[in-house]
């Protein structure tokens, strides 16, 4: 019932959002009078802001179509080089560049598509080869394909690994840092000829008894049953999962939206004064991040649910507890991968403290290949897209990998 109210929500507000699209144009139309009017403007510019949050979305393009390699513009295609059911490997190729440290950036599975890190992938392109997950919205699985669970994103990262080769690094932004260091620490422990050379955590949530945020709080003070019974809803027949249990990502967006409700109320205030007073380019800028923050897609019940018990209740991978296909993930497994754990001062995900903690869990790791950043000023959104990014953060980024590769 849940899904089913959001689609005929979903598809009255698509009509609105056209409508109300058509009436801005009308406001604005030069053989309007009103237009000329002191309210043609500020209605025009309302109907502009409302139809563009409640416009439908699908999965957004990366559109990198290009890039500096030493001071001449490239040429960059996208080629998927592996297809998995519930997601698929995909590499920029750089036209006419070869070599430079491969790198596989490991997408977040919490609502958003892997282009979320578009700027972190722009930034990185220029000296390296880059890979990125590209996972798939459950809800365009079928039920036949089987089942997507914490065990599964895991196989599917050293997979994807394999697939590149020996000598390849990892870098995982936000939820995918458990997974990305359960599989380094796999297979670490098999001395598998392909495990990273190097893994990057940004704002990953290794620990989240440390420094615990509003979203670690939410995971802790309901059970584990809550969230079963309240956020788990089933596909619609409409879609080619019909019938799959998932975690909406309509309802992740309506919770982070909600927890900085106020911040994007002030959002969509400016960017409405940004309309009334001619400027464009002003409002464009938010238009393209809500763009991008409003493409949302479904996650795997199981997946999900795995996650908030593994991760965020019970604490397992620091604890030296997890399990991954009936094995124990050690952590002291790791004696030759340089982890690099960055954190933000500002984030309101992962408290300061939690992405650390990787380091300290793996014992046996020699403190070369260790290495801890802070990034003064920085929230959550800020450690891998942005100014700060691209000016401050990246520039740790390739030299640990730099120093790590060869």
């Amino acid at each position: 019932m849940l899904y089913d109210a959001y689609e005929m929500q979903r598809s009255l507000l698509a009509g609105a959002s056209t409508l109300a699209n058509i009436g801005a144009g009308w406001f604005q139309n030069p053989a309007n009078p009103f237009a000329y009017s002191h309210m043609g403007p500020i209605v025009a510019s309302a109907l502009d802001v409302f139809a563009h949050a409640a416009a439908p979305r699908g999965k957004p393009e990366f559109g990198l179509g290009q890039t500096i390699v030493d001071g001449r513009k490239v040429a960059v295609t996208e080629e998927i080089v592996l297809r998995k059911p519930f997601g698929q490997l995909k590499r920029f190729r750089r036209e006419g560049v070869e070599g430079g440290p491969r790198l596989l950036i490991v997408a977040p599975m919490s609502g958003h598509y892997a282009t979320l890190l578009r700027g972190t992938v722009e930034r990185m392109l220029p000296r390296h080869d880059v890979y990125i997950t590209d996972w798939r919205d459950a809800k365009l699985v079928p039920t036949d394909a089987g089942r997507f669970d914490l065990d599964t994103y895991i196989d599917y990262l050293i997979s994807f690994l394999e697939h590149i080769g020996p000598g390849a690094h990892m870098l995982a932004v936000c939820q995918p840092s458990v997974p990305c260091y359960a599989a380094a620490a796999v297979m670490s422990a098999d001395k598998h000829p392909a495990r990273p050379r190097t893994l990057t955590m940004m704002g990953g949530p290794i620990d989240t008894r440390k420094a615990p945020t509003a979203v670690n709080t939410l995971a802790t003070q309901r059970p584990f049953a809550w969230f079963e019974n309240n956020v788990i809803a089933t596909v619609p027949y409409t879609y080619p999962g019909a019938g799959r249990a998932v975690y909406p990502g309509f309802l992740q967006l309506a919770g982070f939206m909600a927890m900085n409700l106020g911040d994007h109320l002030t959002s969509h205030w400016e960017m409405f004064k940004h309309l009334v007073d001619g400027d464009g380019e002003g409002a464009d800028a938010t238009k393209r991040f809500y763009e991008e923050y409003r493409s949302v897609c479904d996650m795997t019940a199981e997946f999900y649910l795995q996650t908030v018990d593994t991760v965020f209740q019970r604490h397992l991978l620091p604890k030296g507890e997890m399990m991954h296909r009936g094995r124990r993930v050690d952590p002291a497994a790791i004696t030759d991968v340089g982890l690099l754990a960055i954190e933000g001062e500002r984030d309101d995900i992962s408290g300061i403290g939690q992405t650390k903690a990787a380091l300290d869990i793996a014992t046996k790791l020699p403190t070369r290949h260790r290495k801890y950043h802070l990034a003064k000023g920085v929230g959550h959104y800020g450690i891998f897209n942005g100014s700060k990014w691209r000016e401050r953060i990246a520039p740790v980024v390739e030299d640990w990998i730099a120093a790590h590769d060869g």
